[in-house]
Parts: C-alpha cells; structure tokens; sequence
C-alpha cells in the first residue's frame, strides 16, 4: 500500500502552521529521503506517518499496520543485551501472544544476523558502538513487521566511515526486506546516496517544493551523483536564508 499525503496540515494550538498543504504519494517498497532547513517540520511528519500525532487538515493514508519508528538515539535498554532489545520489541509486537519465547529468540537471531551482528547478541548496549548500537536498533525496528518504516536521522551523531558503512548496510536490507522508508536527514550527500526520490521540505510552514529523482546512473557515476548534491544543496539554501529572513 502506498502512502498518500493530500493537502496535509498541522498546527500547535493557536500558532503558526508547521506544516500547510503537504502532497505526496511514497509508492510501497520506495526509499524516500527528507530534507529540510531546520525547524521546517520533518520531524512532525514522521510523528503524523508513525500515528504518533494527528493532522489538523488534509487526509493521508498509511498502511494499516501503521509504521516502524527508528529514532537519532538508538534508545535502548542499557540492562538488556542486544538480543533482548529486540526480543522485547518482538514480545510488544506480538499482540496475539502466540509467539513463543524460543521462536522469538530465533527470530532475534535472523535479525541480529541481518545487520550482521551474529556475535554480539550478548552485549549490553555499553558495550557496542555507536555504529553498532544502531545496528540493533535497525534490527529493534525491523522485528516490529512494518512495512513502513520512519527513520529520523538515525545516522546524525556517527562519524563519516561508520555512517558510510551504515549507508551499504541500510541499502542492502532494503533491498532484502522490501520495506518502504521514509529516512530524514539534514545531510544532502546522504540523501542522494540512499533514496530513490528525495523530497524537499520549504521552510515555515513545510510543504515539498522541490524533489528529484536519483536515478542509477547517480549511484554509479561519481560526477553525476555530485551535480544532483550541488544542485540539491542550492535549492537547500535557498529554503535556509528565506526561512533566515
């Protein structure tokens, strides 16, 4: 199922609008990045998306088992090991209760083994990376079995290698798990290294006012890939210095 977006709108009691007249369709299994200047409601609209808060006009459809929420923080239990981080979240998603403990012990490790991270299932968070920490917290939000999945920045706080290494792995189990996912990031390198299409949000209040296409000549040519980031980040800044003045 796709996710539709007609004339979305949201407010915060009597204040000015964050976001006015959003459009969009995300087709299912497409990978979507958002960007945005700061402030200009990214992150309201995943809260919408995720059902975590509700428009105040316009309409949009989500698939009905709602959406998976990765977060900048990887927010984990620190008196849980890796493993049970994600049987936790396996358990809450279980609303049937017909799962049992050894099947979703097993389930954790397929996931744990996705995000190639067989051998840490042990480890407290304490005890991992920052890299690895999201890893775990990639594989928290995938037990959760949405075809949606919300990604806020989740790659913000980490270094340049690991987020590049993150970047390959996040690519590959997209593609292994078909999932649809709408990833925001400030970041314009990153968001034509990993979406399809990415979105521009204007500044106050948001709606797309520019998207482009990454197409897979951008993935394999260098040079192209960087005139669509100069383009993007021009047209950025643009958004930036009016929401500036």
């Amino acid at each position: 199922m796709p996710v539709v977006l007609e004339h979305l709108g949201k407010r915060f009691g009597d204040g000015a609008p964050v976001l006015d007249d959003v459009n969009a369709t995300i087709q299912q299994g497409e990978f979507v990045a958002l960007l945005g200047a700061s402030g200009c409601g990214k992150s309201t609209l995943l809260n919408i998306l995720a059902g975590l808060d509700q428009p105040t006009s316009g309409a949009l459809e989500v698939p009905s088992d709602g959406a998976a929420f990765m977060f900048q923080d990887s927010a984990l239990f620190p008196w849980l090991t890796a493993r049970g981080n994600i049987e936790l979240a396996l358990k809450l998603a279980d609303k049937s209760g017909s799962q049992s403990k050894a099947s979703r012990a097993a389930r954790a490790g397929e996931l744990l083994d996705l995000v190639h991270l067989g051998g840490a299932g042990d480890k407290r968070p304490h005890e991992l990376s920052g890299g690895m920490r999201q890893r775990v917290a990639l594989a928290r939000a995938l037990a959760q079995d949405r075809q949606l999945l919300l990604m806020d920045e989740p790659f913000a706080a980490l270094d340049a290698i690991t987020r590049d290494l993150l970047h390959d792995e996040l690519e590959r189990i997209w593609k292994e798990t078909g999932r649809t996912i709408v990833f925001v990031t400030h970041n314009v390198r990153e968001a034509v290294r990993l979406g399809q299409r990415v979105l521009l949000l204007s500044s106050r209040p948001g709606r797309v006012v520019a998207e482009w296409d990454v197409t897979e000549e951008h993935r394999t040519d260098a040079g192209r890939a960087g005139e669509l980031t100069g383009t993007i980040t021009r047209r950025l800044r643009e958004e930036i210095r009016r929401h500036a003045n």
